[in-house]
Order: C-alpha cells, then sequence, then structure tokens
C-alpha cells in the first residue's frame, strides 16, 4: 500500500482514533465499543461497497449500513471472520435474534464520535454523520424480581462448594447495595470497611471515575465476615472476590453461573443486572431521597436516576403512598 493510499485507508484512521482513545484515558470498556462498531463498520464497507477509502463514504452509506445492521441479526456479522473458528457466535441462544434499538443507537453514537474525530483533526471536507440523527428508544419498564424469588435463587446455591459459597455473597451484597456487578468483582478487601459498614469504591473501577461508598447492612457484615476468613482459609489474596485459583473473576464467569443458579430456581429473563434495579425499585418505594440513591448507584446525574421511577408498578405506587397518607397519620392510624 503506497503512503498516499494509506493516509486515508478507513482502516489506518481507526488506528490513529484508537490512539487518541487511549491518549485521552478512556475506560478499556468504551475502547472496546469503539473498536468492534468501527472495524465492524470497516469491513461492511470493503465488503458491501469497495470502500476503503475514508473520503469516498457518504451519508446515503451510512444510512444503508443502519438499514443491514437493523435487519440483520446478531452475531451474524463480525469484523474479523477467523474469530467465527474460535467464539462459535452459531451456538449462542441469541443467535440471529433482533438488535435492540439501544445497541444501534450505540452504533450511531461511536461512528459520529470518529467522524467527528476525523473532522477536527484532519478536515475531513464531508462529515457523512452530519445528518444522521438516534432512533426514538421508549424504555420499557423493567420487569421486577419478587423477595419470595430471590430467596428461591439464593436456596438454589450450593455454598459447600468454594466458587458457589463466593457467588451467593457476590449476589446478597448486589441486592443489598445496588452497586455495578464489575465494580464488585473488582473490589479488594482493603475497600471494606466492616465497622462503618461501608465500601470505598475506587474511582480508577468506577463508571463516573469519581470515588463512591456504598453501605451495607449488619447482617451482610456478618456475612462478609465469615466469607474472608473462609477464604482466607485456602487462598491469600488482596482480592475481595477471586476464583480457588487467585486470579480476578470475570463479568462473563460470574454471569454464566448466575443463570445457572436462575435455571435451577426456575427463574427466567434474570440478569445479574436486576439486582441493581431491583435495589433502586425498593430504595424508592421506602421513601429513599433519589438524591442520595443517585449518589448510591454513582450515576451522572439525578436525571438518569428518574427513569427508575418509570419501573414502579401500580402496586408499588400504593404500598409507597400508605407510608405517607396524610389521614392515616393525623389519626394515628398504620402508614
Amino acid at each position: 500500500m503506497n503512503k498516499d493510499v494509506k493516509k486515508y485507508s478507513l482502516d489506518y484512521k481507526i488506528d490513529d482514533f484508537m490512539i487518541w482513545c487511549q491518549q485521552k484515558d478512556l475506560r478499556i470498556k468504551t475502547i472496546t465499543s469503539y473498536e468492534s462498531c468501527l472495524r465492524l463498520f470497516a469491513r461492511y464497507m470493503k465488503d458491501e461497497h469497495g470502500i476503503d477509502n475514508i473520503n469516498e463514504i457518504k451519508e446515503q452509506h451510512i444510512r444503508e449500513y443502519i438499514k443491514y445492521t437493523k435487519e440483520r441479526g446478531k452475531y451474524t456479522f463480525v469484523s474479523d471472520k477467523n474469530s467465527l473458528r474460535i467464539n462459535y457466535p452459531e451456538n449462542r441462544k441469541d443467535y440471529n435474534s433482533k438488535i435492540s434499538v439501544t445497541t444501534i443507537n450505540n452504533y450511531i453514537r461511536n461512528l459520529k464520535v470518529f467522524f467527528n474525530y476525523m473532522e477536527e483533526e484532519y478536515n475531513l471536507k464531508n462529515n457523512p454523520m452530519k445528518k444522521i440523527r438516534q432512533f426514538k428508544n421508549s424504555r420499557k419498564p423493567k420487569e421486577a424480581i419478587t423477595d419470595a424469588e430471590l430467596k428461591r435463587l439464593l436456596q438454589n446455591i450450593d455454598t459447600t462448594k468454594f466458587h458457589e459459597y463466593r457467588d451467593y455473597i457476590i449476589i446478597q451484597l448486589l441486592i443489598d447495595t445496588g452497586m455495578r456487578l464489575n465494580e464488585c468483582l473488582l473490589l479488594e478487601i482493603e475497600n471494606l470497611d466492616l465497622d462503618r459498614r461501608a465500601i470505598l469504591i475506587p474511582q480508577d473501577i468506577t463508571k463516573g471515575r469519581k470515588d463512591r461508598y456504598v453501605f451495607f447492612s449488619r447482617s451482610m457484615g456478618t456475612q462478609l465476615k465469615r466469607w474472608i476468613q473462609y477464604k482466607d482459609r485456602y487462598i491469600e489474596s488482596e482480592l475481595l472476590f477471586c476464583t480457588k485459583h487467585n486470579t480476578r473473576l470475570s463479568v462473563s464467569n460470574f454471569e454464566k453461573n448466575f443463570r445457572g443458579y436462575c435455571g435451577r430456581a426456575g427463574l427466567k429473563n434474570v440478569t445479574a443486572h436486576c439486582l441493581r434495579n431491583n435495589f433502586e425499585r425498593n430504595f424508592l418505594i421506602n421513601g429513599g431521597s433519589i438524591h442520595i440513591l443517585s449518589k448510591l448507584l454513582g450515576h451522572s446525574s439525578v436525571t438518569v436516576t428518574e427513569q427508575a421511577y418509570a419501573d414502579l408498578s401500580d402496586e408499588d405506587i400504593r404500598k409507597a403512598y400508605n407510608k405517607i397518607s396524610p389521614i392515616e397519620r393525623i389519626k394515628g392510624g398504620r402508614k
């Protein structure tokens, strides 16, 4: 490839953009999302339009790519064909299922960031993303998990096994604190304050890049002490939750385990993130301040937290109302 051709090559520009992302110290998850999206787009442009020069990409190409993405199924198109021989995406249960509007909007956002960067850094004359807008996405209320279902879930975990006992504690900690799963799995014992019943989630593992505290109940504190004593008998590790081989427990491995526990308990469509949603819902039902909830969850703004109100059912609202009924309070009745 001669220098002039390489200069405008889409892959070359993506490489340049990825270096910029690293220099900006973006989170690994964000960088991975950008690269995955852009490599898919680059392959599409080459396969479908024979285009590798970034200056040849027009608005119509973007619109056709979005249409193609909406119509194709999940994991049916990959940036590297060699990965098919390693990952076997066709074996996934959600293979070829419909791609969500949220995912498509994420693709559009990522492409916008990339082409805006090209426009600012390299004076790209015609930014093909200029008039592209995201799709309206009506938010569906998240289904609530009942206390009975949570109890059934916990009862179907074999705490005589190291990894299941560990997961048993993790699940309860997620229920009790509302923290994100990846934050929980990256915790070290030094982040734990058993006297104050508090956990410091350091800025290097939080989504918002700010230190924050979450808090746990007295009974959770007792269980954490027992877990640490148990873990220390077998493994010497600074990690609060490690594997039996003293390595970090990955989100994907925990989620795989979690699906197994849900299967035993007969629970469908329940993910680990549902435990965080459950914390939000219960906090609001019991009269918790949305501003405090926002701090506990580590949201960038209260506006993000306000979306949790959409998940409250009529029964949730009835229970919350009964606790603050003015007449019941005046007459001294049960709230």
